[in-house]
């Protein structure tokens, strides 16, 4: 535990010193009589739940139930799935309250069983993850399905990247499901076809998803079929995404609506994909595809790019691409990511609904 004070010598918050992580210090608290031990843990975990109470949709059920900092709990997160919670742990630096947490968590959700995984970040660069661990509770099925308003989604709650529905994308899915009707969708990155469910559910005309990995695909497929869909209705495409809109782009094939959601660090087929790096070239080459007056949605999701480098990023592609975007729709994060002012690496997310000339 270290104490903060500013040049004269006043306190200014109290948090725990990180060795470990390009964060020297997570701070826990801003109140000088306020200590931290088991007791703020658990303040802090039920005040989350009652905000999510008030603010989170009762047809959702999975959502995000402890948002790092933005709660109070740094370097914490904790994401609710039905009956189950995953606890993300970023730091070893917090590990001295697991238990504290833990018993928290129990006492406030009752879950029937809480997953840990450990995401720590050391500062020579990324550490591989491991899947999540069953830490309270019994086991969760291999396939447990989960509720987002009038659609279901399979996720698994032990995957080592994401149990394969993104919980802070969850007002962008509507923004596609609310755009889609009668219109031809792209859908780059597909991952497990969320966007694809919701584009179909807003009467989506035509769907193409994309992406580099088959096993999205065959989840995709199951999700389209969870809700009633035609799982063969939309045509599923496995490889490098700049490859497949060079070939589309040759085939003279266009699209009303291409919705690209790369991640920010990875492989967007063969080839390594970095947002910061490429995600120009990626808008010039989706322009290639939409169809004069047609939709482009553009995402991003990591903070190492902010909201002005993003949209000079749409401008600078979409010039390349000799078209010209106008910016009709933005959506944010949704409120169980609730974001401290003053703590801007937690406005993470960009999504922008553009119109092509």
């Amino acid at each position: 535990m270290v104490e903060l004070v500013d040049s004269g010598g006043e306190f200014v918050g109290r948090g725990i010193y990180d060795g470990e992580s390009v964060i020297a210090v997570r701070v826990m608290t801003r109140n000088p009589e306020e200590p931290i031990d088991s007791r703020l843990v658990a303040r802090r975990v039920q005040e989350a739940a009652s905000l999510r109470r008030r603010f989170v949709p009762q047809d959702v059920d999975a959502f995000r139930v402890v948002n790092v900092e933005n709660d109070g709990l740094p370097a914490i997160a904790v994401d609710r799935y039905a009956d189950y919670l995953v606890v993300l742990f970023f730091s070893p630096a917090v590990l001295g309250f697991r238990e504290a947490l833990l018993d928290a968590l129990e006492k406030t959700h009752s879950p029937k069983g809480i997953y840990e995984q450990k995401r720590f970040k050391p500062v020579t660069g990324e550490a591989q993850r491991g899947p999540a661990e069953l830490v309270r509770g019994s086991a969760a099925p291999v396939e447990l399905e989960v509720r987002e308003g009038p659609l279901k989604f399979w996720v698994d709650v032990t995957a080592p990247t994401s149990p394969g529905l993104f919980l802070d994308l969850r007002e962008g899915r509507r923004a596609v499901a609310g755009w889609a009707e009668g219109r031809r969708v792209l859908n780059l990155f597909s991952y497990t076809g969320a966007i694809s469910v919701h584009a179909q559910h807003g009467g989506a005309r035509e769907i193409l998803a994309v992406d580099a990995v088959a096993k999205g695909h065959a989840r995709a497929r199951r999700n389209f079929a969870l809700n009633g869909f035609d799982p063969e209705k939309p045509e599923h495409v496995v490889g490098d995404v700049f490859k497949v809109l060079a070939k589309l782009a040759d085939r003279g094939r266009k699209f009303d609506l291409v919705v690209m959601d790369p991640p920010a660090f990875g492989m967007a087929g063969r080839q390594a994909f970095s947002a910061a790096q490429d995600y120009r070239d990626l808008v010039e080459a989706a322009i290639g595809v939409l169809a004069p007056g047609g939709l482009l949605v553009a995402v991003s999701s990591t903070h190492k790019i902010s909201h002005d480098e993003f949209d000079r990023m749409l401008a600078d592609g979409a010039a390349r691409g000799r078209a010209e975007l106008r910016i009709i729709e933005r959506r944010w994060l949704p409120p169980d990511f609730c974001v401290a002012p003053g703590f801007p690496e937690g406005n993470y997310l960009k999504f922008a609904v553009a119109v092509r000339d």
